[in-house]
């Protein structure tokens, strides 16, 4: 990267970074989820929404100041995330139906967003982390196949490479549109993505099991850094 791209790189994280501490915001990635909901209209007023990967709440502050006093967020994590008013939290393994049934309990019925900002732990072999963020995303989509209504709306990132083709097919025999798009607060040289998708066709749900059939450990890593 030349010298002066860089500059220009370093001052716009600065930016964001500073504009997040200004605003109170746990996370700069909190503006790239009011420019992908500006830009491809998200957030409905009374949503139900989930972010999946939610600590330490960027997403979940603006999810909740769009979605209004009528709609519903709750954040999952397997570390605890600090109380947001207005907000409800859940520790658990997203992987774990049980789970799943405590999001449609604190809604009431099925989401109508699911987020993901879930990125794995980063060991520095590329390949090896883009396959890990992947394996995030396609649980991100099971989780659509459990708890998202008819006609909802997908956000989820990912790091780009040589599995994105077979990930987007999964997404787009899903729902009925699906775009991939990087938003401006994120960094220049960065191969994270957002994969945007709307009007789910839950044409592929999946009932979930009861608590005492569940086996196995937490398959997730938390995700990396708050800003």
């Amino acid at each position: 990267m030349a010298l002066h791209d860089r500059w220009v790189q370093e001052r716009k994280h600065e930016h964001y970074y500073r504009l997040a501490k200004k605003l109170n915001y746990r996370s700069r990635a909190a503006f790239k989820l009011m420019q992908i909901d500006d830009r491809f209209g998200i957030f409905k007023e009374g949503d139900s929404v989930v972010d999946l990967g939610a600590s330490p709440g960027g997403w979940l502050q603006v999810a909740r100041g769009r979605v209004g006093d009528k709609g519903s967020v709750v954040g999952v994590d397997l570390r605890h995330i600090r109380p947001l008013e207005g907000v409800v939290t859940v520790m658990g393994d997203i992987t774990e139906d049980g789970t799943m049934r405590r999001l449609l309990e604190a809604f009431g019925g099925k989401a109508d967003v699911v987020l993901s900002d879930m990125a794995p732990n980063i060991g520095g072999h590329y390949s090896t982390d883009h396959a890990r963020s992947v394996d995030l995303c396609n649980h991100a989509v099971g989780v659509c196949d459990r708890v998202l209504r008819k006609g909802g709306k997908l956000v989820m990132k990912v790091f780009m490479g040589d599995m994105m083709p077979s990930l987007l097919k999964e997404v787009e025999s899903r729902f009925a549109y699906v775009r991939v798009h990087s938003p401006d607060a994120s960094r220049d040289a960065s191969s994270e993505v957002y994969v945007v998708a709307k009007g789910f066709l839950a044409s592929k749900n999946v009932e979930l099991k009861d608590m005492a059939e569940e086996r196995g450990g937490p398959e997730f890593t938390p995700k990396g850094g708050n800003i």
